[in-house]
């Protein structure tokens, strides 16, 4: 690893792969003050139900139609509650104790804390999903193992996260080389209660998995913007001033037509135990 675009970050010459040296700060108050999570919420809702409908196809063209699904980092519920309409044992881990509260109300199964550390020893799940969790998680090599020991022998693990080699983050990667630093701070999700830790394309993403024990078996795109929710989207962090958000939304939305046949900021993998 070599010095990247900040402090803070660090890139391979090699494969590509990108970290951020920041501290995850999940049930620290100060760090939720930043962000109005209700907003954050209605802003990804239409995007995200879209794009777990979208995965939840392929993971059963990928094998499993059925059984026991495991969704770490679940948030809200929504990849939960999709799962079991497909007819899946949903269950769900969430380590932000307010969000946990919240989705619990819901009728979810949910486990407040970390994986691997709140399931049984003897627990296999026939799917375990990382919705745009992975990328937010320390210790890969660690929870990769982890998976290894809690998926059935035919079972599929399902990573969806941000791309390294998506439209917006090369925009936002020369504007930080142009000493604008926002967009890209934003991407990484600096001073955000979880902070990403790692940025991938799928060619290397693809590697961390080989090296781990796991043969990659599908992999593809997913939507990273829609423009309903897009405002509320911009806004959930306040660090912009009401012209700006609406700037940047007038931009997105001229753009937007441009950016379905550009490489994608949203990517995804599907492997199994080698």
């Amino acid at each position: 690893m070599r010095a990247g675009l900040a402090i803070w970050h660090f890139e391979c010459d090699g494969c590509g792969y990108e970290m951020a040296r920041f501290q995850p700060a999940i049930n620290e108050v100060l760090a939720h003050e930043k962000i109005d999570e209700t907003s954050r919420a209605t802003g990804l809702q239409a995007l995200r139900v879209e794009n777990f409908n979208r995965l939840l196809e392929v993971i059963v063209q990928s094998g499993p139609r059925t059984g026991r699904l495991l969704d770490v980092g679940c948030a809200h519920g929504w990849f939960l509650e999709a799962a079991k309409k497909q007819g899946f044992d949903a269950v769900g881990i969430e380590p932000d104790l307010n969000i946990f509260k919240v989705t619990t109300q819901r009728e979810l199964s949910v486990r407040q804390g970390y994986f691997p550390d709140v399931l049984g020893e003897a627990e296999r799940f026939d799917v375990i999903v990382f919705n745009d969790v992975f990328e937010h998680i320390p210790d890969m090599i660690a929870t990769l193992n982890g998976c290894k020991e809690h998926l059935t022998p035919n079972g599929v693990l399902v990573l969806n996260l941000p791309s390294s080699s998506g439209f917006f983050y090369r925009i936002a990667r020369l504007l930080m080389r142009l000493h604008i630093k926002s967009f890209f701070e934003r991407l990484w999700q600096k001073g955000l209660p979880s902070p990403h830790l790692h940025y991938f394309s799928a060619a290397n993403i693809q590697l961390l998995l080989h090296a781990n024990g796991f043969e990659e078996v599908g992999r593809g795109r997913l939507a990273s913007i829609r423009l309903k929710g897009l405002f509320t989207r911009i806004s959930y962090t306040k660090e912009h001033a009401l012209p700006v958000r609406l700037l940047m939304c007038l931009i997105i939305a001229i753009i937007f037509p441009f950016t379905l046949v550009m490489p994608s900021d949203i990517i995804y993998s599907i492997s199994r135990k080698n």
